[in-house]
């Protein structure tokens, strides 16, 4: 399999397609894969680069799951260890993306949605693209939960981690309680970061992965990294964070020279009210099919892991991947039953 080679970027007026496919993640290639096989033709579009969310991933990161559950399209997924690293598997979705003969555009943020005449009307920053079927695959990676608090886009404050070393002998503030903050302290404090973790909750997340769960627990039993539980952050200074108990209503102030917000992710709600999609203002679970991943958009799918809004433990790439089957079989039936022709 061969790296993903640099492509010409066509500048666009109007293309049309059977589908356009809005992200550029693991289950928009599965989409674009299936398309393909379907014999329809398609086009995946992402804003920044392809599988630019596990771009995003800390930079040593190994996947918890094995490489036969991520991969795609049947074609083998090798790895020198049986949990592959984030570099693996750019290369090896890349690679997919290109050997299965996905077209897909980068570097395009589609910017509204709408019907007309029959088809949808995909409005982009590279121009317009028309197709009769549109499926959202953008995930929920590339936003994050916010603090909503004074400091909070300071140049020391992040909500992605990628890795410890330049936080040797400095002091660090983590906040969450869940499996992406738990790791993150973890990797600071074996790097010689003085680490400390706030955590709104009365304990640790309980899906927190059953390794890091103990150990995490014995640096904090040994005072080797801090812990204030039922606590809030009330702002962000430059080498400190202001935090308040929610039980005692006690404040303290915690020296940062650094803080990562490991808080989560949720989906592009505002993609959602661009495309006339509903959803619960809640969760931001959109409103959808369980069977055909169908929204209350005729012809607008989702599929993958914005489908299940804020409750991100949901959905990943294992089984997020297995909604493309369903949706591009639903679509390639549909298609079948009307006149193929463009207006």
């Amino acid at each position: 399999m061969q790296e993903l080679s640099n492509r010409p970027r066509t500048e666009s007026s109007v293309h049309e397609y059977d589908i356009v496919i809005v992200g550029g993640g693991p289950t928009g290639i599965a989409c674009g894969i299936h398309a393909r096989k379907s014999g329809l033709s398609h086009i995946v579009l992402e804003r920044e680069t392809l599988v630019n969310s596990i771009v995003n991933y800390p930079v040593g990161m190994r996947f918890f799951s094995t490489t036969d559950r991520l991969s795609l399209g049947g074609l083998p997924f090798t790895s020198s260890d049986s949990r592959p690293t984030r570099s693996e598997a750019i290369r090896y979705y890349r690679s997919v993306a290109e050997a299965e003969g996905v077209e897909f555009r980068q570097g395009v943020d589609v910017q509204s949605c709408r019907r007309e005449n029959g088809r949808f009307v995909v409005m982009t920053s590279t121009g317009e693209f028309r197709s009769r079927n549109v499926v959202l695959a953008t995930g929920y990676f590339d936003r994050t939960n916010r603090l909503d608090v004074p400091g909070e886009d300071l140049p020391h404050v992040s909500h992605y981690y990628d890795e410890p070393w330049k936080w040797y002998d400095r002091d660090v503030v983590v906040v969450g309680g869940r499996n992406s903050a738990i790791e993150t302290a973890l990797e600071l404090y074996r790097a010689g970061a003085r680490v400390t973790v706030v955590h709104r909750g009365s304990e640790l997340g309980r899906k927190v992965k059953y390794w890091l769960r103990p150990d995490f627990e014995n640096r904090v039993a040994d005072g080797e990294i801090g812990l204030h539980l039922e606590t809030v952050v009330e702002r962000i200074a430059e080498t400190s964070v202001g935090v308040r108990n929610r039980a005692t209503d006690q404040t303290l102030s915690i020296a940062a020279d650094g803080v990562f917000a490991m808080i989560g992710y949720r989906p592009d709600q505002t993609l959602f009210d661009r495309f006339g999609i509903g959803y619960d203002p809640e969760s931001l679970v959109p409103a959808y099919d369980d069977e055909t991943f169908e929204t209350n958009i005729p012809g607008l799918y989702i599929a993958g892991s914005v489908a299940c809004g804020c409750r991100t433990w949901e959905i990943f790439i294992e089984n997020g991947r297995e909604h493309a089957e369903r949706v591009i079989s639903v679509i390639a039936e549909a298609s079948g039953e009307r006149d193929g022709d463009w207006d």
